[in-house]
């Protein structure tokens, strides 16, 4: 009869195959590594805008609606929604293929507004647009490498597309009817990718251990960034890359300071 601690060394063992097993089903690795990182904004703080509602406006006009293409916290300056991929295109990193899970993403349209503003998912993924106001709208998603659409979405309706390929950059979605609705959908060919939350911090993880290249995505910059600031100094970032080599586990890059310039008119 085996003894306790031998009973506890199997099970050990069980779920550690099993742990094994599920990160290979998921395309990951037990010795990958997390890049987490933080942008903030330095300059006089932006004040989003009040949406002029000239449309729907006794349903839509109810709403505190703003222009959230540049969202900047009040007290730790973070900027929220920007988008850090690893980057698969001409110049960019070799990437194994990943195998798609074959998830449904949700972009609905609720208070008037898109919900969430910035949708990430994979190729081979499903694209779930649904409508809970009471209200229409339409979901105007102009890809370049799958079959682009302008959906009709009624109200308490839905629609579905399957988005087998890539994309290139990532895609805005409008609202035809409603033009002040706008999201963004990007389509990777991997699950590489993190979207700052409302502090401006956002993790990446289980990456390859290697020297990669990242692609910045944000919205409101008037220009490709360029220089910018990290921990405090200048780096650049050329067409909104920048490398790092990836170690095994927590790769913590600091903060990425980004100036009213990136985001001023001329």
């Amino acid at each position: 009869m085996r003894s306790q601690s031998a009973e506890v060394r199997a099970m050990r063992q069980v779920h550690l195959f099993a742990l094994v097993a599920l990160m290979v089903a998921c395309g990951g690795s037990l010795s990958g590594g997390d890049l987490t990182l933080r942008f903030r904004y330095e300059g006089e703080l932006p004040v989003p805008q009040a949406i002029q509602v000239d449309k729907d406006a006794e349903f839509c006009g109810r709403h505190p609606l703003v222009d959230d293409s540049l969202l900047v916290h009040p007290q730790d300056r973070g900027i929220k929604n920007v988008v850090v991929f690893l980057d698969t295109g001409r110049g960019g990193s070799e990437l194994a293929k990943v195998p798609s899970l074959k998830r449904t993403h949700t972009l609905t349209s609720k208070n008037c507004r898109f919900e969430p503003h910035i949708l990430v998912m994979q190729a081979g993924d499903i694209l779930n647009l649904t409508n809970s106001d009471a209200v229409g709208h339409n979901a105007n998603v102009p890809l370049f490498r799958n079959p682009a659409s302008g959906l009709l979405v009624p109200v308490n309706g839905g629609r579905r597309m399957q988005l087998d390929l890539p994309e290139p950059a990532p895609i805005p979605v409008h609202c035809n009817i409603h033009p002040w609705m706008k999201a963004y959908v990007v389509v990777l060919q991997h699950r590489y990718v993190g979207v700052s939350d409302e502090h401006g911090s956002l993790v990446i993880r289980d990456l390859p251990e290697q020297e990669l290249t990242f692609r910045v995505f944000v919205e409101a910059a008037t220009k490709p960034l360029g220089t910018v600031e990290v921990n405090g100094k200048q780096a650049e970032w050329p067409h909104n890359r920048f490398r790092y080599n990836v170690q095994a586990r927590q790769n913590d890059m600091g903060t990425v300071t980004l100036t009213a310039d990136h985001f001023r008119r001329p």
